[in-house]
């Protein structure tokens, strides 16, 4: 059994973390004070238990009510900046070699801020995280589904605006029933004419046909979350005895899904832990990972998560190195700068560890 000291060390590769689901509680204290925002306490352990409550209780209600609080503190370029900042501070203590944030920026406009002027703070504070641990970061800006399609446009035009500043991609976030990823279409069409990346929450809180739209008709090149793929696919214990066209596709195309345990558990997505459909994907050879999706909420960090898998599907420190390396294949940036973090960051590590502990597998 790897120990959580070995899984602390381990190089990590994230690839789904949202920016207003992963503040520090001490920050947001600040920022309440500083832009006098009521807050449902002003103690750090209370108000810390407030927002993981949801996961606790797997309520989906109380889960999301707490993104109004976060998003409150986050409404001008100071505040974004910082958040951006310490985020990769955060992430870079787990060693973290890669990161990609996402957020709405139509979120952060209520006090007059610009969409522009909030991806460029968070920017700014991705950027001089970088300079403070050297840790390089994406950032991928999300439409949200219950929103017009007209806005959704907007964020996707302003998706490519910035791709040359550090943005990587657009994503659509947001309740799936209800409103399917078609209603967006325009959006994803104009990110696919111009060449861009898109990732699209599916398969989370709505089935097969979710994940189908998301691939088939918008053209996702990655799937946040994707757990109910398993719907599509009969299975015995953890071998899949025949699989349908849309997991046989994401297969043969090794389609990304990005795997948020602890999230899915705690929004009743999943069962429990034991019950995730990761093993069974993991083990069949589907590109997936480990992600946190929102750090704060979820009480987690990629540590825990992986800590999780080790756990509860017997991984290896081969297996956290394949995982490790499937994020970093997926993610929105150039092959030769994958590769490079793949050789001289990844690999290297992860055999330098296999060294130190005498580790064989």
């Amino acid at each position: 059994m790897l120990t959580k000291e070995i899984i602390q060390q381990v190089p990590k590769v994230e690839l789904h973390d949202h920016l207003d689901g992963g503040l520090r509680i001490g920050t947001i204290l600040e920022l309440a004070k500083k832009y006098n925002v009521e807050l449902p306490y002003d103690n750090e352990k209370q108000l810390q238990d407030w927002f993981v409550r949801g996961c606790k209780q797997k309520s989906l209600t109380l889960y999301l009510e707490t993104f109004s609080v976060t998003t409150s503190v986050l409404q001008t370029q100071e505040a974004l900046e910082r958040v951006a900042f310490e985020a990769v501070e955060d992430l870079a203590k787990e060693h973290v070699c890669y990161a990609e944030i996402r957020f709405a920026p139509d979120l952060h406009t209520q006090q007059g801020l610009s969409q522009g002027d909030a991806v460029q703070a968070v920017l700014d504070g991705l950027q001089r995280g970088k300079k403070e641990t050297g840790m390089p970061s994406g950032l991928i800006l999300c439409a949200m589904r219950n929103q017009s399609p007209a806005l959704s446009l907007a964020i996707a035009e302003l998706a490519v605006a910035f791709c040359d500043r550090g943005v990587v991609g657009f994503d659509l976030a947001g309740d799936e029933s209800g409103h399917p990823p078609k209603k967006h279409l325009e959006a994803f069409q104009y990110i696919r004419n111009k060449n861009f990346n898109i990732t699209i929450h599916a398969g989370e809180a709505f089935g097969v046909e979710s994940i189908w739209q998301a691939i088939q008709v918008c053209g996702a090149h990655r799937i946040g979350h994707g757990t109910r793929l398993i719907e599509d696919m009969n299975i015995e214990a953890t071998h899949i005895e025949k699989m349908g066209s849309l997991a046989n596709f994401i297969l043969d195309r090794r389609i990304p899904m990005e795997m948020c345990l602890t999230s899915n558990v705690g929004t009743g997505v999943a069962i429990d832990y034991a019950r995730h459909p990761f093993p069974i994907l993991f083990r069949n050879k589907f590109r997936v990972f480990l992600c946190s999706d929102n750090r704060l909420m979820s009480d987690t960090n990629l540590t825990k998560e992986m800590e999780i898998a080790v756990e509860y599907y017997n991984l290896s420190l081969r297996d956290l190195e394949k995982i490790t390396i499937n994020a970093m294949k997926s993610a929105f940036i150039h092959h030769d700068e994958k590769l490079d973090i793949i050789y001289t960051v990844i690999k290297k590590r992860y055999q330098e560890i296999r060294t130190q502990y005498g580790i064989l597998d």
